[in-house]
């Protein structure tokens, strides 16, 4: 998977949330529960570790002359709910 940002986001977002765009794509490496989002574009969630936080990471899917690519929008520490949505879907 390649992957790709804004960067002054990402300065902004670690001053804000403690993590850089490149430290969260390792959540994609590990498991993680990804859903569609109703916005248009079309945008997908996915939920799952950074490090010691789970994390939901909102993203789209691009394209450039390469193939397809992983455009990070936004993360934040994942919500009681998105936690809930986890743990069901690994640990049943």
């Amino acid at each position: 998977m390649r992957f790709d940002w804004n960067d002054q986001k990402s300065q902004l977002l670690k001053s804000q949330r403690g993590y850089y765009f490149d430290e969260i794509i390792n959540l994609f490496a590990g498991d993680y529960v990804e859903r569609v989002k109703n916005d248009d574009p079309q945008q997908f969630i996915a939920i799952g570790y950074a490090g010691y936080s789970l994390l939901s990471v909102i993203y789209k899917v691009r394209y450039d002359e390469e193939g397809e690519y992983i455009w990070l929008v936004t993360y934040w520490k994942s919500t009681k709910r998105e936690r809930e949505i986890y743990e069901q879907y690994f640990y049943g």
